[in-house]
């Protein structure tokens, strides 16, 4: 069997930055087995797998180990495959997913997507491992109440920057990822992603976790429209809106590899 695969940068201009992710285009669904075997060889935060369904697209996601409920990057990145290869006289796509209905659209030389809003709850009583695992006290402390992830606020983007988690311990926080914020010095805000326990020490762009940060920085800035940087190794630009219990995530995307696999 030979399958198309595209290995795509989203959410950048250019090859190396962003976050790459493996994208395989199926007539119909093979076994979760191979799905996450497939996965498991590209090594990639994200392989993401979509099926033509009712007009639009039934979308799937895996880790190296996992199969998750959500991933912006690689839904980013799957429009972008439709949008350019596959279908390029499309201007929208809908997915069906885990997550409920996700739409992409193009947006001039951006893909807009619309996802699900996120809501934030005080964290009373967080893990030790979560403090310890961060290594720096952040000033806020919160849990996302729609997606597993635990939400820490710091004074300053020089503050994230310098993390130096240990992963062994924000391992222990399973199924709970850990998302990392602050003012941006030359963005509305700046944030790391990490999540060991997939198989993902850090994810270098994240689109999914702006369904928190978007609402978060923009009651916090009174503004609807949010500039953000994820502050990772490679670095990542996002422009995103609140529009209450959605948000819209933007950004760019580029084709770094398109292959065949054989199984």
């Amino acid at each position: 069997m030979e399958l198309r695969i595209f290995q795509i940068d989203a959410f950048a201009t250019k090859v190396f930055r962003g976050n790459p992710a493996a994208v395989c285009p199926l007539e119909k669904w093979l076994e979760e087995d191979v799905l996450q075997a497939i996965a498991q060889e590209n090594n990639l935060a994200e392989t993401a797998f979509f099926v033509p369904s009712n007009g639009g697209f039934h979308l799937r996601w895996f880790t190296p180990r996992l199969e998750v409920d959500l991933c912006g990057h690689a839904t980013l990145a799957s429009a972008f495959v439709i949008f350019t290869e596959l279908e390029p006289q499309r201007e929208a796509a809908e997915f069906a997913s885990r997550s409920g209905p996700l739409y992409v659209r193009r947006n001039g030389d951006m893909l807009t997507m619309d996802f699900p809003t996120w809501p934030l709850r005080p964290l009373e009583q967080p893990p030790v491992a979560l403090l310890e695992g961060l290594g720096r006290a952040p000033r806020e402390l919160y849990s996302v109440t729609k997606g597993s992830n635990y939400f820490a606020v710091y004074n300053s983007q020089a503050e994230v920057v310098s993390l130096r988690p240990d992963f062994a311990k924000l391992e222990q926080l399973h199924p709970n990822g850990v998302i990392v914020t602050a003012p941006g010095d030359n963005s509305d805000c700046a944030s790391r992603y990490f999540a060991p326990s997939y198989g993902i020490p850090e994810d270098p762009a994240t689109g999914s976790i702006h369904s928190a940060l978007t609402p978060f920085w923009a009651k916090r800035l009174n503004k609807k429209s949010i500039h953000a940087r994820q502050v990772s190794q490679r670095g990542a630009e996002l422009f995103c809106e609140d529009k209450g219990d959605r948000v819209l995530i933007s950004g760019q995307a580029i084709k770094y590899l398109e292959g065949k696999i054989y199984i």
